[in-house]
């Protein structure tokens, strides 16, 4: 069964998910930045049509997705980050053509009635040949049964769910393909705390520990996987410049905050609010315009994903400094919005894909394209 529509669209949409931004989200910002997992601002974005925004059946508009993840990136990087992780898993549900993934559950999902994130981290610098697949599978009856540890996996607590990927092993050990499925966090999956993180402590980021768990017919994005992730790769690293976007345009609301007190003297600092707006204002609409054909799977066009993606992160690292050096003390308290997006455009480089991870992807892909 396909999901309704969104309730509203375009700008009543993106009205509706800025009302929510600039109000509740912006007052709980510092306690998200503190530990508090906002599933009511969660839901409170899913009934107003801010996580689904991307979806085909609500007109495949990742423009409107990417502009509603501005806005609350702007307000709160770690919010930011909760609606790309449920944005993609709502991407690989649809996209999977699994009938049992594309109706109730979906819907549920896009409408924020249940949550859920990504556990890719690993597997998409597995696939890249950057690190070892963690997950492994054997096929059983019925479907897989898979065992393995997930360091890092965020948006997730028990009675939730993620996207993940495990090898499969043949007799002898050996990979013969992967698969990705959807892993409902049930009682006889682990969940481990992890490690005190310098931010995003609201992202509810786990390590899941598997030891034999069944996957069935009915919960398989992707036999086999990887022609799966070829295809939304794209997609995927798209759907993060709203990070990007929110993390820097926060950064130069607050150097245009104290230019009244302090710009006579804020003028002789390199990064001005005027030159970094401009350069976020270019690299939005290359965003928007590569946002326009999310499924493209050309070289040249991944190639101007990938740095539009190093483009993003590193304009918000030189934004968040620059808000702090721009405030001075105000800036540097540990409940000042400029040091928590130091914090948080920090995160928004090295969340998967890393700057390091595209660069080694750009490289690649070069590489392949050349002569021997």
């Amino acid at each position: 069964m396909p999901s309704p529509p969104l309730p509203d669209s375009g700008v009543g949409l993106l009205g509706q998910v800025e009302q929510i931004a600039a109000g509740p989200l912006a007052e709980m910002a510092g306690r998200i930045d503190q530990g508090h997992y906002p599933l009511e601002i969660m839901a409170s974005l899913g009934r107003a049509g801010g996580l689904g925004a991307h979806l085909s059946c609500n007109g495949q508009r990742f423009d409107r997705a990417i502009g509603a993840m501005e806005a609350i990136s702007r307000r709160c990087g770690t919010t930011g980050f909760l609606v790309w992780a449920h944005d993609v898993f709502g991407l690989y549900l649809e996209q999977s053509g699994n009938p049992a993934l594309t109706g109730r559950f979906l819907e549920r999902h896009a409408s924020g009635a249940s949550f859920g994130g990504t556990a890719l981290s690993n597997p998409m610098k597995a696939l890249s040949g950057i690190e070892s697949l963690a997950l492994r599978a054997r096929q059983v009856p019925g479907g897989y049964r898979v065992s393995g540890t997930l360091p890092w996996v965020s948006h997730i607590a028990h009675g939730q769910y993620c996207g993940a990927i495990a090898g499969v092993e043949g007799a002898d050990g050996s990979l013969s393909h992967e698969i990705m499925f959807v892993l409902h966090c049930r009682d006889e999956v682990q969940l481990r705390q992890c490690p005190v993180f310098s931010g995003m402590e609201g992202s509810s980021t786990w390590s899941i520990v598997l030891k034999d768990y069944f996957v069935s017919k009915d919960d398989l994005i992707a036999d086999p996987a990887r022609p799966f992730i070829a295809r939304i790769k794209a997609a995927f690293i798209l759907l993060q410049a709203g990070m990007a976007l929110g993390v820097s345009q926060g950064s130069i609301d607050s150097i245009r905050e104290v230019e009244p007190a302090l710009g006579h003297v804020n003028q002789h600092l390199d990064e001005r609010p005027d030159t970094l707006q401009a350069e976020l204002d270019d690299l939005r609409e290359r965003a928007l315009t590569l946002a326009s054909t999310p499924f493209e799977t050309g070289r040249d066009y991944l190639l101007e994903v990938l740095d539009a993606r190093v483009q993003g992160s590193e304009l918000a690292l030189r934004a968040s400094q620059s808000a702090l050096l721009h405030q001075g003390a105000r800036g540097y308290l540990m409940s000042a919005a400029p040091q928590r997006r130091i914090r948080e455009a920090h995160f928004v480089a090295i969340v998967t894909p890393a700057i390091k991870h595209l660069r080694w992807e750009m490289a690649r892909l070069m590489r392949e394209e050349m002569p021997s």
